[in-house]
């Protein structure tokens, strides 16, 4: 009896393996493609839950998380995507209020200092200024700060690394040249400053270091008039600006067009 296969047969069904195998890498992709998009969703979820945070320490819409819970589901990834669109949705009237809290506290904490003239609170065309005089925390024409303004500074820290607003670091100097052994001009001891009290906040560890930024203007952004003692003690210091990622001109308002910034008094 003649048990061999016909050679048509054998041919005709050869597809069947390259088939399988196409079948097998195509499951393997809906695999990988399945992966990602759990990876994804577990993504908005942290994001979400980072937002929700944010918004509950700065006491802008405690109730985020419980206004997306309902009808909709929340446990949903496009519910999530929402919830995480809506809450990044803040007023600049909410983000303006929100400063002139972090000002309240932060004038309550530095009483002291305020009463002394050292410390100074404006609201400014970019957002909170916290003007820090040089004589209450410089020796004259060094960049590295007194010992006992330390801890003003930790105190500063501590109080703006609570909110989720940016912190820019402004080194000024009177008109007054300077030339010393450490610095040949009013742009590096303003720069240097600026970035002492910068690496100061990163080594207390206080405000993440995208956060912040640092930087000189010399002489060349006066408060005051250079052409007294008083003015020039004025103009050299060091400003903590807390600037919203949003961009909205808070001294819109101003009624002084010469001057960079406005003072905002408790009635506001």
């Amino acid at each position: 009896m003649n048990s061999r296969v016909p050679r048509s047969r054998v041919s005709q069904d050869r597809w069947l393996v390259s088939y399988a195998d196409f079948i097998t890498l195509l499951f393997g992709l809906f695999v990988v493609m399945f992966a990602f998009a759990r990876a994804d969703r577990k993504k908005q979820e942290q994001v979400s839950q980072a937002i929700d945070s944010a918004f509950r320490s700065m006491g802008i819409m405690p109730n985020a998380a419980s206004q997306h819970s309902g009808a909709g589901g929340a446990n949903g990834p496009a519910a999530e995507a929402n919830a995480v669109m809506d809450e990044a949705v803040v007023s600049p009237a909410e983000v303006k209020e929100d400063l002139n809290r972090i000002r309240r506290d932060l004038a309550a904490t530095l009483s002291t200092q305020i009463a002394a003239h050292t410390v100074s609170l404006e609201m400014g065309r970019d957002g909170l200024v916290i003007s820090l005089r040089e004589a209450g925390f410089f020796p004259s024409g060094s960049a590295v700060p007194k010992p006992e303004a330390l801890p003003t500074l930790r105190r500063i820290a501590a109080t703006l690394g609570s909110t989720p607003y940016d912190l820019r670091i402004e080194g000024h100097t009177d008109n007054v040249p300077i030339h010393n052994s450490e610095f040949d001009s009013n742009w590096e001891l303003s720069a240097a400053r600026a970035t002492h009290i910068a690496r100061l906040f990163l080594d207390m560890k206080a405000i993440p270091a995208d956060r912040l930024s640092a930087a000189g203007y010399a002489e060349f952004h006066p408060v005051a008039n250079n052409d007294t003692a008083e003015g020039r003690a004025e103009n050299r210091r060091v400003d903590l600006v807390v600037i919203p990622r949003t961009k909205i001109n808070f001294a819109a308002a101003s009624s002084n067009p010469s001057g960079p910034w406005r003072k905002v008094t408790d009635e506001e």
